[in-house]
């Protein structure tokens, strides 16, 4: 979903800030069982180093739930499958940024 399409939204289920390595966040969004990440008008994600001005996004709309993500890049390295089983989610507190 491109950011414009995203300023439309009055409603999120829920917002994800994933973390992708030392303070470098890309953003998806929830809206019933679909995740959608959010990309820039050039179709590139979208990124920032500022988890607070990805908040500042959705100041306007009603959110359910908002989590920060990571995902562990040692998952082979301890014998799991890639990519299943040892994410992690933390619900971010205090997103009121009036």
């Amino acid at each position: 979903m491109q950011l414009k399409e995203l300023k439309k939204l009055t409603h999120v289920d829920k917002v994800k800030l994933h973390s992708l390595e030392s303070n470098l966040y890309q953003l998806s969004i929830m809206i019933g069982d679909k995740e959608e990440y959010i990309t820039r008008d050039n179709g590139r994600f979208l990124t920032s180093h500022n988890k607070l001005e990805l908040q500042a996004l959705f100041k306007e709309k009603t959110v359910g739930a908002m989590v920060l993500c990571h995902q562990s890049a040692y998952d082979e390295m301890v014998g799991q499958p890639v990519g299943r089983g040892n994410g992690l989610e933390v619900p971010l507190g205090n997103t009121d940024l009036a």
